[in-house]
């Protein structure tokens, strides 16, 4: 997973918080853990799925390019 350092940082604002008395804080960094290892890890799901039906020039079978 290359964005492990976002949870890393995450995981030190949350600990700071529950050290200093911020509560409500240390939650909602908990909370946002959470959503961002489920974003990063569906976000790495799709690029396999990709990558899995890619053909050996690199295109993607109804793949359209963004204008």
């Amino acid at each position: 997973m290359s964005q492990d350092w976002m949870i890393d940082v995450l995981r030190d604002l949350r600990k700071f918080s529950q050290k200093n008395g911020f509560e409500a804080l240390a939650e909602q960094l908990d909370d946002t853990i959470h959503i961002a290892v489920e974003e990063i890890t569906a976000k790495a799901r799709k690029a396999i799925v990709v990558e899995s039906y890619a053909r050996p020039n690199g295109s993607v079978p109804g793949a359209r390019r963004a204008l």
